[in-house]
């Protein structure tokens, strides 16, 4: 535009009138500049006008909005916690032998002091560098697009319940309580990486989603599980994995709003459950 040309307000932002712009809200069709301009399902708006949806919309649906987070965070605190506490037990080794799991803990017959918190403290141990990291990405992979699909609290309580169903393999598949000692204890996030696993393999196979990958991963961990000399618990990963499918279930037949207590009491059972069997081995 020459100094001569006749100057078009139209062409200049409304709300900062020195600054050219073509841009039209699609709203109120006033010009506006990029700094002016939000992106919405139908093109650019105005600050005003989007104050002004915003007020439009009701309460209960912008709590709603707001409440949604799609970030993977509780995957990233779980494998920062985990990675945290492995630090701290090579550092310190007594930490890992006062979290590893080992069946005798549950076992009150065996005269070992009672310490039930280890069902879930095993999956903050890991007996390597490559343990610990190969299972941590295992999580980070799975987690990003699993944690969304459930929500923070869901794929949290997937996780924990997973290792939790790792340990009650453990304890009802052991014939005799281990020798005590971190070298004869069970370690590692693999039962709770296998029940995330199993949540995504039936939930995949509920929404339609190609599960042919993770059946060969499947497959290929649990082979390695029962080959001599690796030193892989193969209880831990069954237990994990049905655990993880059984729930994956529910939260896939129980995803209406209106089914959340039909959804938390089924996964109050399985708790239940599988507190109730680790004693099995103690009463038999």
């Amino acid at each position: 535009m020459t100094a001569d040309a006749p100057r078009n307000a139209d062409d200049f932002c409304y709300r900062h009138p020195d600054r050219r712009s073509f841009v039209l809200c699609q709203r109120c069709l006033r010009t506006i500049c990029p700094e002016c301009q939000t992106q919405s399902a139908v093109g650019v708006i105005c600050p005003e006008c989007m104050t002004a949806q915003k007020q439009q919309t009701p309460k209960r649906v912008r709590r709603a909005v707001r409440r949604v987070d799609s970030r993977p965070l509780v995957t990233y605190w779980i494998v920062g916690v985990t990675v945290g506490f492995f630090i701290l037990g090579f550092a310190f080794p007594v930490v890992q032998s006062l979290l590893a799991f080992n069946s005798a803990f549950i076992d009150p017959t065996t005269g070992v002091p009672f310490q039930p918190w280890r069902i879930f403290t095993v999956a903050l141990v890991h007996s390597g560098f490559w343990h610990v990291g190969l299972n941590m990405l295992a999580v980070w992979l799975i987690g990003r697009s699993l944690e969304p699909l459930l929500g923070h609290g869901r794929f949290l309580a997937l996780y924990v319940i997973s290792a939790l169903g790792g340990s009650t393999a453990v304890a009802l598949w052991s014939t005799t309580p281990f020798v005590i000692g971190f070298d004869n204890s069970v370690v590692g996030a693999s039962g709770a990486v296998f029940g995330l696993l199993g949540a995504l393999l039936v939930i995949g196979r509920h929404i339609g989603a190609n599960i042919t990958g993770i059946l060969i991963i499947l497959g290929i961990n649990l082979v390695i599980g029962f080959i001599p000399g690796f030193g892989i618990s193969w209880q831990s990963h069954l237990g994990g994995l049905a655990v993880g499918a059984l729930l994956g279930l529910i939260y896939a037949r129980t995803r209406r709003a209106d089914q959340s207590v039909a959804q938390n009491l089924l996964v109050g059972a399985v708790v239940v459950a599988l507190v109730a069997a680790c004693a099995v081995p103690a009463l038999v």
